[in-house]
């Protein structure tokens, strides 16, 4: 250092550079500042929670999204989605005089996996509103083996969805049919005479109900899981 300083006196600095470069005290953090960076470390954690807070939230409003869909389809015949009949209003329908005839048309389609041959029994029928009608569909299983099947389905134009009203269906309920097995399923309907008071059904004459077969299992699958069931038990 005594080299360097004689070189730094020769250039006019004192030896006090040693002491301001050698010695530079650490900077003190005020009560202020710590007071601010907890602040700051709070504010990460709230935003933490409230982060893992909306996430559970979105999680829980998906797995209940399904059946308010549902039920909310059902109310206003969104998405052609059909009504149930309930058991008064069943009793107390009737024909409304004078009405215009409404064309209900069927159709069917089953999903790729299925080896099932699904067709409406007759193409269309003729209602007037408050009318009730006896509709049905012819399903075959053409596999060897037993499948269970379930049909969705939905009503065009879907704003028809609102005042079709299903007594009896096969809709959402589990069909096992056995090896070639054929069998008819009906659909007991009418429309709702409320649908004279709708402007926007004025001139709606045709209405098409459609339904759609999916797989939901079959008895050789079963009947695969049973067998190793037994064989993992007697081993």
């Amino acid at each position: 250092l005594n080299s360097i300083d004689r070189m730094l006196s020769l250039r006019g600095i004192g030896t006090n550079w040693k002491r301001n470069f050698l010695y530079t005290p650490r900077k003190r953090i005020s009560s202020q500042e710590k007071i601010s960076q907890a602040k700051v470390n709070e504010g990460n954690i709230s935003i933490a929670y409230y982060m893992g807070a909306l996430a559970v939230f979105v999680f829980g409003v998906s797995y209940a999204s399904v059946p308010l869909y549902k039920a909310f389809c059902q109310m206003t015949g969104f998405g052609g989605t059909t009504q149930r009949a309930k058991e008064s209003k069943v009793t107390n329908v009737k024909p409304v005089d004078g009405a215009k005839m409404i064309k209900i048309y069927f159709t069917a389609n089953v999903h790729s996996e299925m080896p099932w041959k699904f067709v409406p029994t007759q193409r269309e029928v003729k209602v007037v509103p408050g009318e009730t009608a006896l509709a049905f569909y012819t399903v075959k299983n053409n596999s060897n083996s037993a499948i269970t099947g379930v049909a969705t389905y939905n009503v065009y134009p879907p704003k028809a969805g609102l005042y079709f009203n299903k007594i009896q269906c096969f809709c959402f309920e589990e069909q096992r049919l056995g090896a070639n097995e054929e069998i008819d399923m009906p659909v007991f309907f009418f429309i709702d005479p409320d649908m004279l008071k709708d402007p926007t059904m004025e001139n709606v004459s045709n209405i098409t109900l459609s339904y759609t077969f999916f797989k939901t299992g079959d008895e050789s699958e079963i009947q695969e899981v049973k067998e190793v069931k037994v064989g993992s038990e007697t081993s």
